[in-house]
C-alpha cells in the first residue's frame, strides 16, 4: 500500500502579554527590560514596555502583542495549534460596554454562533473592521451624497466633468448608475444599483450578495432590502468575513500585520489602518 504523507499545519502563537498577565513568558519579558523576573505584569512592567516601544518606534501601548514581541526578541513565539473554539457564552461581552455600542453587543452571541466567530481573536479583528466601516458603528446605509466633483474624483470611471452634474445630490441616481449591469444587479433603468445598496456594517451590496444573504439567514432581504441596515448590520457583515473566508486570515495572530491583511480583505487597501489596528488591540485586551 502506498503511504500517503502527513503534512501538520503549524500557525504562529498569538502573543499578547498585558496589565494582569502572569507566567514564563512574562519573566522573559521583564528579564529583557532589566526588571526583577517574578512572572507577574504589573504597572511597572507596562511603564518599562510603553518606554521600550516609544524608543523603538512602536506603538507605545504597553501591550505585548507579536509585533512588540518579535523586534525585542528578534521572532515570533513558538508555534502552535490554532486559537481554541469556544461557545460565544463564553466571550467576556461585559467588558465591551463603553467601548461597543449596547445595541451590537446584544447582536454577538447569535451572529458568532451563526458566522463562525469562536475565539475572541476572530471577534476582535471583526469588531475592529466593523467599527471603522461605519463610523464607529453608526452608519448602517451607503452615503451616496456626492457633489458634481465628488463623482468625478470618486467614480472617475462612470462620471466626467460634463455627465456629472445630472447625477449630483441624487443618490437613487448616482447608485442606480455606478452599480447597474454587475454584482447581480441590473441595467440603470432597473434602479436595482440603488435598491442593493451597500447596508450593514461592512455594507453588503448588489443583489447577488443580497440574495445569498438571504439563503442564509431565512428572511426575505432581497425584497425587503431594508432589513440588512434594520435587523441584520452585525450579522450581514460576519455574512461578508464568512463568505470571504476571513476568519483564517484572522487566525493568524494579533500583530499589525494580521490586522494589515484583514483591512486589505475588507477595504481593498489601507485606509484607516491606524484606526483598525487601535481598535483591534482594545477590542482583543478587552475580550483575551
Amino acid at each position: 500500500m502506498k503511504k500517503e504523507k502527513l503534512f501538520i499545519n503549524k500557525q504562529t502563537k498569538t502573543m499578547l502579554l498585558k496589565n494582569g498577565s502572569k507566567g514564563e513568558e512574562v519573566k522573559q519579558l521583564q528579564t529583557k527590560l532589566g526588571l526583577t523576573a517574578d512572572g507577574a505584569f504589573g504597572p511597572g512592567t507596562e511603564a518599562k514596555v510603553k518606554e521600550w516601544q516609544a524608543a523603538n518606534g512602536l506603538t507605545a501601548d504597553g501591550i505585548v502583542g507579536n509585533g512588540t514581541w518579535a523586534k525585542m526578541f528578534g521572532g515570533t513565539p513558538a508555534p502552535t495549534a490554532a486559537p481554541v473554539s469556544i461557545p460565544p457564552s463564553s466571550f467576556k461581552l461585559e467588558k465591551l460596554k463603553g467601548h461597543v455600542p449596547d445595541a451590537v453587543i446584544a447582536q454577538i452571541p447569535d451572529t458568532a454562533a451563526k458566522f463562525n466567530i469562536t475565539n475572541p481573536l476572530r471577534l476582535a479583528h471583526f469588531l475592529a473592521q466593523c467599527g471603522h466601516e461605519s463610523a464607529g458603528f453608526k452608519a448602517v446605509s451607503e452615503n451616496l451624497n456626492y457633489s458634481a466633483d465628488g463623482l468625478v474624483k470618486i467614480f472617475g470611471k462612470y462620471f466626467n466633468s460634463a455627465t456629472a452634474a445630472g447625477y449630483a445630490r441624487n443618490p437613487e441616481k448616482i447608485a442606480s448608475k455606478v452599480y447597474a449591469s454587475r454584482m447581480g444587479n441590473g441595467d440603470e433603468s432597473s434602479k436595482e444599483g440603488f435598491k442593493f445598496r451597500g447596508r450593514g456594517y461592512i455594507q453588503l451590496t448588489g443583489k447577488s450578495n443580497y440574495t445569498g444573504f438571504t439563503k442564509f439567514i431565512g428572511e426575505d432581504c432581497v425584497a425587503n432590502p431594508d432589513l440588512v441596515a434594520t435587523k441584520y448590520p452585525l450579522a450581514s457583515a460576519a455574512f461578508f468575513f464568512d463568505s470571504n473566508k476571513l476568519w483564517s486570515i484572522c487566525d493568524k495572530g494579533a500583530d499589525d500585520a494580521t490586522v494589515t491583511a484583514v483591512t486589505k480583505r475588507v477595504n481593498g487597501g489601507t485606509i484607516g489602518l491606524a484606526d483598525r489596528i487601535k481598535h483591534f488591540k482594545e477590542y482583543y485586551s478587552l475580550l483575551a
